[in-house]
């Protein structure tokens, strides 16, 4: 489904969702505090600001008696085989989030990927399938990457532990790219990537890769990820927390001239190893 006709059944949903809440004569703030979200929440749900999650629909489904309408649309919605079932909501918040903010402890994080380097990636947690269903894969990651180049791109900072610079995925010549690819980026000031250097040994986001995003008429969520599932958090509390990990990377890494510098020179790196091999 395009990205256009995506956000017209987003619509629908949230016009459908008003229309059966009136006609049940329940106030934004009475439906949220039966599915057990805010009134506010109810509101950007009906203007599609922001999309319910599953069980959020299910739970709508039975205060509203809507034998399973809203599950059924949000199943629709979100079924996109190209992307796990616990990522699809994050594709839809990167492209509504004014500021996108990652912490990468392994690999270059999705939004910032090569094809060679994607392709790699793929072909090394799915070693048995066919080259379509890699082709698919490396073809939506990198149509991720559109809202980087778009004149209303959010503002992305991303902070790289040192080990994402330092593993060869994909090849040295792979690295040598994905690497040019980032100094690039930063050199258009396209985006913000600072390094966490080795030297810091323990940080407060050892547990895998996490992503915050803010949006203009929506709280921020929190995403983190280990290597077999995601969740996608956007409890207050839980949120603050993860935001102020976040800060504690953040003045814990090298200035941005200091890893811009480190970038290239692991890309050189690289580039000399795969010349001579």
């Amino acid at each position: 489904m395009a990205n256009g006709s995506r956000q017209a059944a987003w619509e629908f949903f949230g016009a459908e969702l008003k229309r059966r809440r009136e006609d049940a004569g329940f106030t934004q703030v009475e439906l949220g505090t039966r599915v057990f979200v805010s009134g506010g929440y109810i509101g950007q749900f009906e203007q599609a600001i922001r999309k319910p999650q599953l069980d959020v629909a299910q739970r709508i489904d039975e205060a509203l008696g809507s034998d399973g309408i809203f599950e059924r649309l949000c199943r629709k919605l979100i079924d996109d085989r190209r992307y796990a079932d616990y990522f699809a909501g994050v594709v839809e918040l990167e492209r509504l989030a004014t500021r996108i903010c990652e912490f990468a402890p392994t690999l270059v994080p999705g939004l910032l990927q090569t094809a060679m380097y994607a392709r790699a990636v793929t072909v090394a947690a799915n070693p048995f399938v066919t080259d379509e269903y890699v082709d698919e894969k490396v073809a939506a990651r990198l149509e991720r990457t559109h809202i980087l180049a778009d004149a209303t791109r959010p503002e992305y900072w991303v902070v790289l532990h040192e080990t994402a610079l330092r593993m060869p995925v994909g090849g040295y010549e792979a690295m040598a790219g994905q690497l040019t690819h980032i100094a690039r980026l930063l050199r258009e000031r396209q985006v913000m990537v600072t390094v966490l250097p080795y030297t810091e040994g323990a940080h407060p986001s050892m547990g895998g890769m996490l992503t915050l995003m803010e949006f203009d008429d929506a709280p921020p969520v929190a995403y983190t990820e280990t290597s077999f599932s995601g969740t996608l958090v956007d409890d207050p509390t839980v949120v603050k927390r993860a935001q102020r990990a976040y800060d504690l990377l953040r003045v814990a890494t090298l200035s941005p001239e200091a890893s811009l510098a480190l970038v290239e020179s692991a890309a050189e790196d690289f580039r000399r190893c795969a010349s001579t091999t």
